[in-house]
């Protein structure tokens, strides 16, 4: 990725320093599988798609200014340093991509965390992974996760760190377009369907965050290579190969988050179309 670095987002908390405890573990991507999704869900995400984004004026995020960034007692090498402000350059241009996309985009916060810490959604620990948290609108990331993704789950590069932080900031925008309330409330009243609502809300932010790629390609922060190594991550965090990875088979009906085939595919599909009506998961059966 041709990125500069600069200094760190007022975006993000910073609570390494508060952080302590066990080692960084295995990852928690859960599983489901796929029913069918009610045909009034899908109606609804493709008006509010239509409805709340694309707005063309060029409107800001809404948002009261973040509050100043608290300095944290954690050590900081020169590797992580760069990490830091990696992370801090892929935040603030995928949200800078969603103010100009979204009337009315609120900016999310990004925590930085060793081991755990706390969330509005419960104790976030390093061994989940990262994740976005609808209650307080924070995504939850421990850098030792950008080493697991390299070493274990052989998915290195700069855009394949990317496409994880611009994937819970999709989240996000499910969130503010109503997306995922709707989902929860459709999960709570038929449970049969939480497993398949739930890999399409996945699938679906994996497209968001092929969206923002768009973007970046077309301003040349990324090339085919970039490109490559996102769709790897994305393969590489598939349920059926986390699954053969932790147990050794495949269970279908427990997958949460997508086969590695599926998100590869919204991915890319987000990333040639650049268009969020391309991410209608809900209308469209994930393959």
């Amino acid at each position: 990725m041709q990125w500069t670095p600069g200094g760190t987002s007022s975006d993000i908390e910073d609570r390494r320093g508060e952080s302590g405890g066990g080692g960084f573990g295995g990852f928690g991507f859960g599983g489901g599988g796929f029913g069918r999704v009610p045909m009034s869900l899908g109606g609804l995400l493709l008006m509010l798609v239509i409805g709340f984004l694309y707005n063309h004026s060029g409107g800001g995020d809404g948002s009261a200014p973040a509050p100043a960034r608290q300095e944290s007692s954690a050590d900081r090498d020169a590797g992580e340093d760069r990490q830091v402000k990696f992370v801090s350059f892929v935040l603030d241009d995928a949200q800078n991509t969603w103010d100009r996309t979204l009337q009315g985009y609120r900016h999310a916060k990004l925590v930085l965390f060793r081991d755990y810490t706390e969330s509005g959604c419960g104790y976030a620990q390093s061994a989940t992974g990262p994740f976005y948290c609808p209650t307080d609108e924070k995504v939850y990331l421990d850098l030792n996760f950008f080493d697991e993704l390299n070493r274990r789950f052989g998915a290195p590069g700069e855009f394949a760190q990317a496409y994880v932080i611009a994937h819970e900031i999709g989240h996000h925008v499910q969130k503010l377009i109503g997306v995922e309330q709707q989902v929860r409330r459709l999960q709570r009243s038929d449970p049969s369907e939480r497993n398949p609502l739930s890999v399409k809300l996945e699938l679906q932010a994996d497209c968001l965050a092929g969206v923002w790629g768009h973007s970046t390609r077309e301003r040349s922060i990324i090339d085919q290579a970039d490109i490559a190594s996102g769709l790897r991550a994305a393969a590489a965090i598939g349920d059926d190969r986390l699954q053969r990875m932790g147990r050794g088979h495949v269970a279908p009906e427990s997958f949460t988050h997508g086969t590695s085939e599926q998100r590869m595919t919204w991915l890319k599909k987000g990333l040639d179309s650049g268009d969020v009506r391309a991410c209608n998961t809900f209308e469209e059966s994930p393959r």
